[in-house]
């Protein structure tokens, strides 16, 4: 893995922070894959992690991409993240847009270069779903503003099981939707969460109160519609384990 403590072992470090690399330690590996970035629900959309977010993912990518250019020998497959939020309009959509243009100046002829957009991955153990299990156990879960807004989701699973497709699938390139072919709304979300854990759901969340909280952090991660199919990936043979968010809560909870 990359990482930035020396102390570890088996391991390659950099410091993206410093523009710091040894390029002998990146010679002839068959693929790099390439998923960090600073989390984007961490706090309110202050500047300073705005710049945070956009450095980790934009920089960081742009100076890995440099070091790859260089090398004699470059890997035969780079995978590096993207999101759905590329097809929205604002701070996110700049980001993936920046982020998936840091990796242009590499020569498509020796590396294949995929650019997975991942839709909100779900998993019990983290990210959105696991904030959201405690309140919705309790009864408390909520419906957010209007309801109507689609979110493009993807069960981890499946998130590790694209990637690993991807690395041994050569036709594959370029940039494709990392979502489940069956998107829902909030609302559908909220209800089908709370019908699994036998929980009522009677709450909704106004926008206006959200906005006031969270600024435009709320219109991009909680209000803004997206529909993301995953065509592409489809129609390149991969079979979703979880395509459907029933599917994925049955085998959950």
């Amino acid at each position: 893995p990359l990482v930035r403590q020396r102390e570890r072992k088996n391991a390659v470090f950099w410091s993206p922070e410093k523009g710091w690399a040894n390029p002998h330690e990146f010679e002839n590996f068959d693929a790099v894959i390439h998923l960090a970035g600073k989390n984007i629900s961490s706090g309110r959309w202050t500047n300073k992690l705005k710049d945070e977010i956009f450095k980790s993912r934009c920089r960081d990518t742009w100076f890995l991409s440099q070091v790859l250019m260089r090398l004699k020998q470059p890997p035969k497959t780079l995978i590096c993240a993207s999101a759905v939020g590329i097809y929205g309009e604002g701070f996110l959509a700049e980001v993936c847009q920046k982020w998936e243009e840091a990796t242009r100046g590499i020569d498509r002829q020796k590396t294949r270069v995929l650019h997975p957009r991942f839709g909100v991955v779900l998993s019990p153990k983290g990210g959105m779903l696991k904030k959201l299990l405690p309140l919705f156990r309790l009864g408390l879960g909520a419906i957010i503003g209007s309801g109507e807004q689609y979110m493009s989701w993807v069960a981890l699973d499946d998130v590790v099981g694209a990637i690993s497709y991807a690395l041994t699938t050569p036709s594959l390139e370029g940039s494709f939707n990392l979502t489940a072919p069956h998107p829902e709304t909030n609302a559908s979300f909220s209800k089908k969460l709370a019908k699994a854990l036998h929980r009522p759901l009677f709450l909704r969340i106004p926008e206006k109160p959200l906005r006031f909280a969270l600024g435009e952090m709320a219109d991009e991660m909680l209000l803004d519609s997206t529909k993301a199919l995953p065509e592409k990936l489809e129609k390149s043979g991969y079979n979703f384990r979880y395509p459907t968010l029933e599917e994925f809560m049955q085998r959950s909870f």
